[in-house]
């Protein structure tokens, strides 16, 4: 069955970085568009960024060129980089397949000195 496991997340000091991993599992990314959300409390989940079949990617018009997705075949997973980070980006962090909406358990990003 479809699976999304992300990992990644933590504790992290403004300005540092984070690279954000969902591992795939029952499908294969190459063959899907996948996007990245985000949420905090009290918030409506946000889209990030997506990463189409063909590998093409789009960052939603809100979110700055700090954020960057990618994914790796091989390994069957999507990742998201996160540069400069703010305490804005304080969220928990989703990855979701568009086709048949399956969503991964979130993980808990913190940006905070």
């Amino acid at each position: 069955q479809v699976q999304l496991v992300e990992s990644g997340g933590g504790l992290v000091q403004p300005g540092g970085s984070l690279r954000l991993s969902c591992e795939a599992s029952g499908f294969a990314v190459s063959l899907y568009a996948m996007r990245w959300y985000r949420q905090g409390p009290g918030k409506e989940r946000e889209q990030v960024a997506t990463i189409f079949s063909d590998g093409r990617t789009l960052n939603a018009d809100s979110v700055s060129d700090r954020f960057i997705i990618s994914r790796d075949i091989d390994k069957n997973a999507i990742y998201l980089q996160i540069n400069n980070l703010k305490t804005e980006d304080t969220d928990r962090y989703y990855c979701h397949r568009l086709r048949g909406s399956y969503w991964g358990q979130g993980t808990q990003v913190t940006v905070s000195s």
